[in-house]
């Protein structure tokens, strides 16, 4: 029986799960996914994994051995049981391809540090797997990571020891194993009989019985009855959200505080929750003058909703385009796009002829800038503090005209002692020649990408936020000393966090002289229009927002998930005094 009978277009991520296009041999049993019957219990439990409490076991036990005339039955009857199709000499002894892949990024993940977005395509690649096979990987690695919270509160009633205390690698298979369960397509036999056969040749037998015991432990409930049981032990609204939607309970709350600072409704969180959990599409975008999105439109591409010269692809591996293996087409999140524009396109009085990105890595912003630039006869200047980074965006502004750019390694906080330090600037000007346009791209939380990145609300806390506010704060006071009085500022981060937008932005404006302009005008006039010339973009601008020493109808702006379909980026533009 191959594991990999079901059509690919039909597996996805959904509760429903109909039983037409399932992963791993037969039709469901179940059809659509009813109370579930328990499996074989194979492995050994010593009563440790049972989901009721010890009175309630010994009841269901009873029952379950007792005929219709209330006789006890033969406890090895299993007419009533569902087992794998397969006997045991043919039962998988390695895992499939997809779920190995799958399991080694996880690994990565967990050990490593590493980012699943980056591990993942190579990891593909190596493996050879097919544009099937592919997806299923994806899906499986960024679904397990996504909901490792609400996995992790089932496992919680399947195991006798607090889940941390369960090993690593054992973990990471059962998350596996939990998200076929309870998310994909994928029918319990060839789940169970998967993921056993991946902890069997990645770890060893007998955390294969662990794994095979656990796992029928859960599949004993309904992703429905599963959902149901965590919402009514949860103390509180807000723990009930971070367990049903996956999010540490500190960032809904931050969430919940984001959405009512920036004027919209705190009852919005379960929404943008929602949208952090999905699988979100690949957004393109061409230079402009030097790329076009023409190879992608004719690869299944179709053209972005909210900016131009944008487009969402959802056809495989990027790699395949050639305009993309050139560096003039590229992966770029629309928010991004939209505040690199917001920039460059901001009314601007005097000399416009000097750019700077003074935190540019990895340089997607910057290239898109630089190219902007290139067409006005702007030249940019990209600066990052890590040397590997520098690199990173030596290679995305590598398309741009010789002579446009400049890559610079240096502290952010000291980019007047580095520009000093350079001879000529590109062009006839000075190296001490001040900015017309800065880019601030702050490091910060990363909150706002976190459908992006999964793995990264499991890696933050609030503390790193409070280490991170001097250094946005220094960064932007920084950038505002290379800046020509009446040039222009953009401060933006990748955060919806009340603490790294909206208070920044009180700070900039007590300790910096700058005024803050109308950040939501500038951002919605680069947006595209409809038919009546309106613009696309609603929703971002935060009316609430009215800090001292701000310009005559100043606002800040920021994008939702939610809302707008983007990562969640604000965006405040200063003006130099």
């Amino acid at each position: 029986m191959s594991a990999h009978d079901a059509p690919r277009a039909a597996r996805g991520h959904g509760k429903g799960r109909p039983s037409s296009a399932n992963r791993g041999g037969t039709p469901n049993p179940r059809g659509s996914r009813g109370k579930r019957s328990a499996g074989p219990q194979t492995g050994n439990t010593s009563g440790s994994y049972r989901g009721r409490p010890a009175q309630e076991n010994s009841a269901h036990d009873k029952e379950s051995r007792r005929n219709a005339k209330g006789r006890e039955r033969n406890r090895k009857a299993v007419k009533d049981r569902v087992f794998s199709d397969a006997a045991p000499s043919q039962r998988a002894r390695r895992a499939d391809k997809a779920r190995a892949v799958a399991y080694q990024v996880l690994l990565a993940v967990a050990h490593e540090d590493s980012y699943a977005n980056l591990v993942l395509p190579k990891a593909i690649r190596t493996a050879r797997l097919d544009a099937r096979d592919a997806g299923f990987a994806t899906e499986l690695t960024y679904g397990t990571l996504r909901n490792q919270g609400t996995y992790d509160a089932i496992l919680a009633h399947c195991v006798d020891r607090p889940v941390e205390k369960i090993g690593t690698k054992i973990l990471l298979v059962l998350r596996l194993g939990v998200h076929q369960l309870m998310a994909m397509r994928v029918p319990d036999h060839a789940a169970l009989n998967q993921t056993v056969a991946l902890a069997r040749s990645e770890i060893g037998i007998g955390p294969a019985n662990f794994v095979n015991a656990v796992l029928r432990r859960v599949s004993e409930r309904s992703p429905e009855e599963w959902h149901e049981l965590i919402a009514s032990q949860a103390p509180d609204e807000l723990t009930r959200l971070a367990l049903e939607k996956s999010h540490p309970a500190w960032v809904v709350r931050s969430f919940r505080q984001a959405l009512a600072a920036h004027g919209r409704a705190p009852s919005e969180v379960e929404q943008l929750l929602e949208a952090d959990n999905l699988s979100p599409v690949v957004n393109l975008v061409e230079l402009p003058g030097l790329g076009t999105l023409d190879e992608a439109r004719a690869a299944g591409a179709s053209d972005g909703e909210l900016v131009q010269g944008s487009a969402l692809y959802a056809s495989g591996d990027l790699a395949r385009l050639e305009t993309v293996r050139s560096g003039v087409v590229r992966a770029q999140d629309v928010g991004s796009q939209l505040v690199a524009r917001a920039l460059a396109d901001a009314p601007l009085e005097g000399p416009d002829s000097r750019w700077l990105d003074l935190c540019a890595g990895p340089g997607g912003k910057a290239a898109l800038l630089g190219a902007l630039g290139a067409q006005r006869g702007a030249t940019l200047v990209a600066n990052e503090s890590a040397e590997h980074r520098a690199e990173l965006v030596r290679r995305s502004l590598a398309p741009l005209p010789e002579g446009t750019y400049t890559v610079l390694t240096g502290d952010g906080r000291e980019i007047a002692s580095t520009l000093s330090q350079q001879k000529k600037m590109p062009g006839s000007a000075e190296a001490s020649a001040l900015f017309d346009r800065v880019m601030v791209d702050v490091p910060c939380s990363g909150l706002g990408a976190l459908r992006r990145r999964p793995e990264a609300r499991w890696r933050k806390n609030p503390r790193d936020i409070a280490e991170l506010l001097p250094l946005q704060l220094s960064l932007f006071q920084a950038a505002a000393e290379v800046t020509r009085p009446g040039g222009l500022i953009a401060y933006v981060t990748c955060s919806p966090h009340t603490a790294e937008t909206q208070s920044i932005v009180h700070d900039i404006l007590r300790k910096t002289d700058v005024t803050l302009l109308d950040s939501g005008a500038a951002l919605t006039s680069v947006a595209l229009t409809d038919d009546r010339g309106q613009s696309l973009l609603a929703g971002e601008k935060d009316p609430s927002f009215s800090p001292d020493g701000a310009g005559q109808g100043a606002t800040t702006a920021q994008l939702w998930p939610h809302i707008h379909g983007t990562d969640a980026m604000f965006f405040a533009l200063f003006r130099k005094n």
